[in-house]
C-alpha cells in the first residue's frame, strides 16, 4: 500500500496553513507562498480589485471540490 505524505506549510504572506505545491511570490521571486496568495498577487498585477479576487478564489475552491 502506498502512503502519501503531505507536509503542512505556513504561508508567510497570509499566515494560513496549506499543503501541496507552493507558488513563487511575484514580490521578490524567491519566497514560496500558498496558491491562494499566488493567485491574489497575479490578479492584483492585472488590476483586479480585492473583492473580485475573493470571488474568483471562491469559484476556484468550489470547482476543486467537485
Amino acid at each position: 500500500m502506498k502512503t502519501e505524505v503531505t507536509e503542512l506549510k505556513i504561508c508567510p504572506r497570509c499566515g494560513k496553513a496549506y499543503h501541496g505545491s507552493p507558488a513563487l511570490s511575484r514580490a521578490d521571486n524567491k519566497t514560496l507562498i500558498c496558491s491562494d496568495c499566488g493567485t491574489r498577487e497575479a490578479l492584483d498585477s492585472i488590476g483586479v480589485k480585492p473583492s473580485e479576487q475573493e470571488e474568483i478564489l471562491e469559484t476556484i475552491h468550489r470547482s476543486m471540490q467537485s
